[in-house]
């Protein structure tokens, strides 16, 4: 808790700029996009890869925050959040496919993820799962069947190192890159991406709520098979999947009033 009330040291705004309930991409370039679809969103702060809006959904105030890329810009973002009493995060971002029968475009909604990367260690050991809320995935789940989009609820594998999984042949540590994610698409992770994990871990140590909707942009097993590349990088669906689910969490609180 910021008690002093002063900027929050990275994302450059006073915690009483934020709402409760925040949106994670974590593209700065998609915050703007995201926040258009908030009611009279306006501008908080642009520092680092830190990028802010807030504006407000069902009467409520809520703020889109970027995160930059991997867990350690997440995990700064979110236990700066924490200190400005946020207690709803989602994060909204992107995916690559494990699955060969996964077509892009499906969203991603995690019930779990893989502790490949190395931040969420400094809170919790090995043995500690990663997993989101259980309300928020099932708001999530909610959202994505009220409007009628097609999803997948399972387990994602968080990385440190984007090129360690696309590039893995060119690194020294080759063998075991390639037997891990031969690993994770045998245990039937769905996807891989890289700030799932530490969001996951460190909103439990916080004890506030989370929760995530990816994109799937890409499934390379599929091109492999197919011989032909079909992407999709439109991140429409997963921004409104998860303005839908904060609608939903917004209503099931009050109702709790």
């Amino acid at each position: 808790m910021n008690e002093l009330n002063e900027r929050l040291h990275h994302l450059g705004c006073y915690p009483e700029e934020l709402g409760k309930y925040v949106l994670l991409p974590g593209d700065p370039k998609r915050v703007e996009l995201i926040a258009q679809e908030l009611d009279n969103p306006k501008f908080v702060a642009d520092k680092r890869e830190f990028m802010s809006y807030t504006g407000e959904l069902c009467g409520e105030k809520v703020s889109v925050v970027s995160t930059g890329i991997g867990g350690p810009s997440a995990a700064i973002a979110l236990e700066e959040l924490c200190d400005a009493s946020v207690h709803t995060v989602i994060r909204v971002g992107t995916c690559g496919a494990h699955q060969p029968e996964l077509v892009p475009g499906t969203l991603i909604i995690p019930n779990g993820a893989v502790r490949s990367e190395g931040t969420a260690d400094s809170y919790m050991p090995k043995q500690f799962p990663a997993v989101p809320s259980y309300s928020v995935v099932k708001a999530l789940e909610n959202a994505a069947e009220k409007l009628e989009l097609t999803a997948a609820v399972g387990v994602v594998d968080s990385k440190d190192s984007y090129y360690g999984q696309h590039r893995p042949q060119s690194m020294p540590t080759r063998d075991t890159l390639e037997r891990n994610m031969q690993m994770w698409q045998e245990a039937g992770v769905l996807a891989s991406e890289m700030e799932c994990a530490a969001i996951f871990v460190v909103s439990a140590v916080r004890k506030i709520r989370c929760g995530a909707v990816l994109n799937l942009c890409r499934n390379l097993l599929r091109e492999k098979a197919t011989g032909l590349m079909d992407t999709d990088f439109d991140t429409h669906n997963a921004i409104k999947t998860a303005v839908e689910a904060l609608k939903i969490l917004i209503k099931e609180d009050k109702d709790k009033l």
